[in-house]
């Protein structure tokens, strides 16, 4: 008897984990879809009336919808999208910090081998900025990089034996 109640206490708090993993997923999918489509929108307004329209849709949508939409966060959601249109892929545990950590490398391949890494490895955004800045792409064999470019899994030698 006490373990029906254990078995189901456990059932509930199982349940209401897996609720929660789905809400924030459903919430990152759409803040990512968002802010993709908020900076395609800034960029071809961008084309149209120039870099300073930003500026001026900062200061209205910080009016009108009551919150701090700042400048250089819609910049960010335009260097997203420009970013996704250049060829990054869409991970999917990737949340918008990950890709804010992102935004400032140019090169894409390189940017490709951070995503995989984060969806591989399920790094947080601390773990991230610390391969970033210890530069974990610059540190691999021109081979393996070249591999990740065709998008061929690149064999890895492990030198250190597992004991």
């Amino acid at each position: 008897m006490l373990d029906n109640y254990y078995y189901e206490i456990k059932h509930k708090l199982i349940k209401n984990n897996v609720t929660r993993a789905v809400k924030q997923y459903s919430i990152n999918i759409s803040d990512l879809s968002t802010y993709y489509e908020v900076g395609r929108l800034l960029s071809a307004a961008g084309k149209h009336y120039g870099e300073g329209i930003i500026r001026e849709y900062s200061f209205k949508l910080s009016n009108d919808l009551n919150k701090n939409y700042n400048v250089s966060s819609l910049k960010r959601m335009r260097q997203f999208y420009l970013m996704i249109e250049k060829g990054a892929r869409v991970g999917h545990h990737l949340t918008w910090s990950h890709y804010r950590e992102l935004i400032p490398i140019k090169d894409i391949n390189k940017i490709n081998y951070y995503i995989k890494l984060v969806e591989d490895n399920n790094l947080s955004i601390r773990e991230l900025r610390a391969r970033i800045k210890s530069n974990d792409y610059e540190r691999l064999p021109d081979t393996v990089k070249n591999k990740l470019v065709i998008h061929e899994e690149p064999s890895v030698i492990d030198l250190v034996k597992n004991p």
